[in-house]
């Protein structure tokens, strides 16, 4: 396992820097997922960790050694990648075992380590098939043994789970976090999408046009959003913003105000009474979603876009009006100039 330090990072393309010199401590056996939208730099980050990239600018250290120079070969780490890249022609012992085909190591011992991943993965009743006779997450399975026999320092994952369906990702989750935690092995981890990211990291790294805006645990990221960028990509449905104003007895949505509210679904409802300092929004029903436990219902307020929760067997009218409200302590305020955040009301 090893400590991963990128200080100063810079991937340059001609004239245009797509990582902005960019710092971040990895701890030896942390897991830290970078989100982002396409574009925003994870992958080329991943790709300069893993040896893929050139490194335009700045320091990467792997177990505290500079490794800007080093080929992707020496610096033990494994990939693995949105594209299985398991071979057709070979069983699933052959493909998890294919990068130690030149190694040094004895038969037996390139045997146990294979016979090891398959039991950890589930894999040891397939190991004697082919992909072929094999579902997409057991083929992502193969993939992932590959990387663990060869004990690396750390894993680098780029959006493993992109081309599974929708079950078979939420599966995966929770495959690959209790193999974190079984194998202890220093993890980074990119994907776009923010339920992964929530459910899998131990630090979240949120990048944007090749920043970092903030890293923290999902809860910090979650609770304590440093701009509206942040808040929005994080937590799903994505937190409600409307415009608004301070007053002499709190705030109050005002079209053309100095400030955001900022107020997540779950915490806006039809189901509460008014409360003082909390908030208050009317608005045309233009959507529901029944759930089973709840219904989101959409709304627009005086043409912002609103999201909220109601009990499950309240379903509105498409065109009525509805009042939802938000309790005091559940609201999110950002300067509506610069997007950052002020803090919790």
């Amino acid at each position: 396992m090893a400590t991963i330090e990128l200080e100063k990072l810079v991937k340059r393309y001609g004239k245009v820097d797509v990582v902005q010199g960019i710092d971040l401590e990895i701890a030896d056996g942390e897991f830290v997922v970078f989100v982002g939208p396409s574009g925003c730099g994870k992958s080329t980050t991943l790709r300069m960790i893993a040896g893929l990239e050139d490194i335009s600018g700045g320091t990467l250290k792997i177990g505290g050694e500079v490794v800007n120079e080093r080929d992707p070969k020496q610096r033990n780490i494994a990939m693995v990648f949105q594209n299985y890249a398991i071979y057709p022609h070979l069983t699933v012992r052959q493909n998890i075992g294919f990068g130690l085909y030149t190694s040094k190591l004895s038969k037996a011992e390139k045997d146990k380590r294979i016979e090891e991943a398959g039991k950890i993965l589930g894999l040891e009743k397939y190991l004697d098939r082919r992909p072929a006779a094999l579902s997409g997450g057991q083929r992502q399975r193969v993939a992932i043994g590959r990387a663990m026999v060869r004990n690396p320092s750390a894993f680098l994952f780029d959006e493993p789970l992109s081309n599974l369906d929708a079950q078979l990702r939420a599966q995966m989750r929770i495959e690959i976090k209790r193999l974190h935690q079984k194998l202890k092995t220093t993890t980074v981890y990119v994907t776009h999408d923010q339920v992964e990211a929530m459910t899998m990291a131990d630090r979240i790294v949120v990048m944007k046009d090749g920043h970092i805006l903030q890293v923290g645990t999902p809860t910090d990221l979650y609770e304590n959003p440093v701009d509206v960028f942040t808040a929005r990509f994080i937590g799903s449905p994505s937190m409600n913003l409307v415009p608004g104003r301070k007053n002499g007895k709190g705030i109050e949505p005002a079209a053309g105000g100095d400030i955001l509210i900022g107020v997540r679904p779950h915490q806006l409802t039809a189901a509460i009474e008014k409360a003082e300092g909390g908030l208050e929004l009317t608005g045309t029903v233009t959507a529901v979603e029944p759930l089973g436990p709840e219904t989101l219902v959409h709304l627009d307020v005086d043409g912002n876009a609103v999201i909220a929760t109601a009990p499950s067997k309240f379903i509105p009218a498409t065109g009525s009006t509805l009042t939802c409200r938000a309790a005091p302590g559940s609201l999110y305020l950002f300067d509506a100039k610069t997007e950052k955040s002020l803090g919790r009301q």
